[in-house]
This record gives C-alpha cells, sequence and structure tokens, in this order.
C-alpha cells in the first residue's frame, strides 16, 4: 500500500466511521455548510467525485445508491470504488489533466478528494452530533499545506472567511477555523 492510499484509508476510513454512526433522524440536521443538511454532505461527496474522475481521468466510478434512499449504502460504493483505483498500478497510474495541471489519478485523490473528505468528516460530525475528532497526522499535513495557498484558496469562493482561533489550539480546531468554519463547542 502506498502511502497516498494509506492517507486515503486512514481519512475515508474516518469520513466512513461518520456516515455509519449517524442517527436515522439527523440526516436533516443542518450542517456547518450553508445550506446543506447531513444529507447533503454525503450528496456532495459522492456526486462532485465520480463526475470529476469519469469525465476528467476517463474512469467509471459506480455512483451507488440513491443519497436520499440510503447515504451509507452511496457512500459504501464510492469508497469501494476509489480504494480499487488505488489499489490498481494501471488505473492509479493513469495521467489525465486536471485543474492543477498534469496528475495522475492518485495524485488527484490525494491532493483533491482526501482533503476534501478530512474537512466534511468534520461537518458531517457536527451536524449529526457524532465525534469531531480527525485524525491529528493529517489535519495538521493538510493544514500546513493550506495556509501558503490562504489568498488563492478565499478567492476560489469555497471558503469562507478564516475563523480566530487561540495560538495554542490544536490543529483540527486550527484547520476548521482556517476552513472558515466555526470550531467553538456546540
Amino acid at each position: 500500500m502506498s502511502e497516498i492510499s494509506e492517507r486515503f484509508d486512514t481519512v475515508a476510513g474516518g469520513f466512513a466511521d461518520r456516515v455509519n454512526s449517524v442517527p436515522a433522524d439527523a440526516w436533516g440536521n443542518p450542517s456547518p455548510c450553508d445550506g446543506w443538511v447531513a444529507r447533503d454532505i454525503v450528496r456532495h461527496v459522492t456526486e462532485w467525485i465520480p463526475a470529476f474522475f469519469n469525465g476528467a481521468a476517463g474512469l467509471s466510478l459506480p455512483t451507488g445508491a440513491s443519497v436520499d434512499d440510503d447515504p451509507v449504502g452511496a457512500w459504501a460504493a464510492l469508497h469501494a470504488s476509489l480504494a480499487a483505483a488505488l489499489a490498481d498500478p494501471g488505473v492509479a497510474s493513469r495521467e489525465f489533466e486536471g485543474p492543477p495541471g498534469r496528475m495522475t489519478v492518485e495524485q488527484s485523490i490525494d491532493m483533491i478528494v482526501t482533503g476534501d473528505l478530512l474537512i466534511h468528516t468534520w461537518d458531517l460530525a457536527r451536524a449529526a452530533g457524532l465525534d469531531e475528532t480527525l485524525d491529528p497526522i493529517e489535519a495538521h499535513r493538510m493544514l500546513e499545506g493550506a495556509e501558503p495557498y490562504d489568498e488563492m484558496l478565499r478567492s476560489s469562493g469555497q471558503y469562507g472567511p478564516r475563523v480566530p482561533v487561540s495560538p495554542d489550539a490544536d490543529d483540527t480546531t486550527k484547520l476548521i477555523a482556517f476552513m472558515g468554519r466555526d470550531p467553538s463547542p456546540r
């Protein structure tokens, strides 16, 4: 297993744990993502990832069950197909033109998917009242990697203003605040 696969496995596993733990009556709870409920977080992940890879990289990632009918099943199908793509050297090393330039499927999963899942793990946990703890190594890695691109990330419109936190806050709190979410206790 490559370092990228291990990172994906850790982060996607954390997201899967939260998806599998959402109480049935919490799927409609508001999320930290403006205008979204818990179910919409899974919808976002299970729609944009296959659309991106099926289009740009020419993969055929299954979309699984409808998020409206079975958010757990929808995520499980996508999770399995992404893990299979990383495990297949021919697929993982396939090059394509992505938004940041020429890259492999493996590199794009690492650069784009893993980070999105890490942040949305916290979002889903917050919406459903679950454990908001993120893998500390991955939170640190993502924070360190994102901070130099602060201005560019904000100008994309996908991140709100950075939320101020104490300098001695843990990396998860700093990362969530960097992404424009309020990490204050519920």
